[in-house]
């Protein structure tokens, strides 16, 4: 083995292009590890963690870039380091040919552009903190992509934004699409009437592509961060996300996501959404029907029902079933029926974690007992989170499987070894994958999946099973990915296509739960 530390003195790069670089390093044949990042203190002991720390990293500032390579061989880390050093140029070039301004600071962007009233903050948590602030102090309305920020330092940013009318959407808020313009990971829909406030960043992708596919458009998507339900938080940005839809001329019915919200802030929601004049859907995956609708809005018990309700509300039309439960049960015994008798469990391998959420909840609806890494109970965390038991569904994005590496939806290629492993098990009979698709996702992520999905497959044939793999693709044809071209790589392959997250995860319920019965 072969170690190479570059250290590039006093220059900046996006965390988001950084991740993505090091994925493509990784990839490299050869390449062990690979860590391509600012020398902050967070990523100087993910280098200790996994043996890359060395008397240069030691030295390096806060404003340094590190390049840290561990290959098979010296050719191997050389050309590792030329391949970063060529595509971190590159980026710099098609910067200054764009003549590109880059200001120093929130005050000189403001001078330059005066007519700016959004700042997107994406650098470590500990200054993502008094850049939001700068910006919150210079009238700005602020989207954080930062996380690694204390809930003490989220709820003052979010009450000093509240007091002056701006939206403090985050820390690690992903989505939002803000006068049809896409930003961080949000995907190409179409303009309309319906507004979206999501605590939950590929749960709302999901509601927005639906809601394009069912022949309607969003108005604004307003992204809150994860823990903005939280009691600690206590909704503030979902709050004032409501009041600015309320007030948008150009938002008729209004969609509020969420994992299930803390008790006391879902009921300072709901009681909030009596009072509006705009018809409202409420999705919080795994919610309370029962209080929902006692408020007065509509519930949506999947993220497909979600969109169904509110495009039905936007168009003024009854609202459609999502699909035939008959059809799917049908599909469900001819998969089931093809199986050995050890093949009874559901996998689940998520780069979305609000979709591995939702597709758990449904498969334990038929009565299955469900394991994730990020369950909230107790009886349903998984006990280690690289191995599976029962009906597993993971959340590849979460830290433990993302520490120093990019996230699943920017470099797929992190959940291949795992989709080999679950295909090894005698028990699996079905895995569930989702692709996510849309500006700052991978390129291909279908593409970089297939070889595996085709040796998952090979490995189970020779084993005397037959392997169900479901696919389902989160995204628009307007996508740069274009999900059709997406999806025919994958029928190709053989893969059982779903037209949304929640009916791949009833179809693998029904397989499982067939299968249970058999036993």
């Amino acid at each position: 083995m072969d170690v190479k530390i570059l250290i590039k003195k006093d220059t900046y790069h996006d965390s988001v292009a950084l991740m993505s670089l090091s994925g493509k390093l990784t990839a490299l044949d050869g390449v062990v590890d690979a860590v391509v990042s600012m020398a902050t203190d967070m990523n100087k002991e993910l280098l200790q963690r996994i043996g890359l720390y060395t008397d240069q990293v030691s030295v390096a500032g806060v404003n340094d870039l590190l390049i840290a390579v561990r290959a098979q061989d010296e050719a191997g880390c050389a050309e590792a380091v030329q391949f970063a050093e060529e595509a971190l140029s590159k980026k710099q070039g098609a910067r200054k040919n764009a003549a590109e301004v880059q200001p120093s600071s929130v005050e000189s962007a403001v001078k330059i552009l005066p007519q700016a009233n959004l700042a997107i903050i994406s650098v470590p948590g500990q200054y993502a903190v008094r850049e939001a602030m700068q910006a919150l102090k210079n009238g700005l309305h602020v989207m954080m992509f930062s996380d690694n920020v204390s809930v003490e330092d989220e709820i003052s940013l979010k009450q000093y934004a509240h007091q002056r009318q701006l939206l403090m959407m985050g820390p690690d808020c992903g989505t939002a699409i803000l006068n049809s313009v896409g930003l961080c990971f949000a995907n190409v829909v179409r303009q309309g009437d319906i507004g979206i406030v999501g605590a939950s960043g590929t749960g709302t992708q999901e509601v927005t592509v639906l809601i394009d596919r069912f022949g309607g458009g969003v108005s604004q998507v307003i992204g809150t961060g994860g823990r903005d339900l939280s009691e600690a938080v206590g909704g503030i940005t979902m709050l004032d996300g409501i009041a600015a839809l309320e007030r948008h001329e150009g938002t008729k019915v209004i969609v509020l996501i969420s994992k299930p919200p803390a008790e006391a802030v879902a009921a300072v929601i709901l009681e909030r959404v009596k009072e509006l004049t705009k018809p409202v859907v409420i999705c919080f995956v795994g919610g309370d029907a029962a209080q929902v609708e006692q408020a007065g809005a509509f519930f949506g018990p999947t993220l497909e029902e979600t969109a169904r309700i509110a495009v039905a509300l936007s168009k003024g039309e009854e609202v459609s079933p999502s699909c035939n439960d008959e059809r799917l049960a049908e599909l469900a015994a001819s998969k089931a029926g093809k199986m050995a008798q050890s093949q009874c469990f559901v996998r689940g391998l998520f780069c979305g974690g609000t979709l591995c959420d939702e597709a758990m909840h449904i498969v334990k609806a038929y009565g299955l007992k469900t394991c994730s890494n990020v369950a909230k109970t107790h009886e349903d965390r998984l006990q280690d989170p690289h191995h599976s038991q029962e009906n597993t569904f993971i959340d590849l994005g979460d830290d433990i499987f993302t520490a120093g590496k990019p996230h699943p939806m920017i470099e797929p290629s992190l959940r291949l070894t795992r989709l080999l492993k679950e295909a090894q098990d005698p028990q699996t009979a079905v895995i569930v994958l989702d692709f996510v698709l849309g500006y700052g996702s991978h390129i291909d992520p279908v593409g970089v999946t297939l070889p595996a999905i085709l040796e998952a497959k090979r490995t189970a044939q020779l084993d005397g099973r037959h392997l169900e793999i479901i696919g389902y693709v989160c995204g628009t044809e307007q996508d740069v990915q274009g999900r059709v071209k997406q999806e025919q790589k994958l029928a190709a392959a053989g893969v059982t296509l779903a037209p949304s997250n929640a009916q791949a995860a009833r179809l693998a319920g029904m397989i499982a739960r067939q299968r249970e019965d058999k036993k």
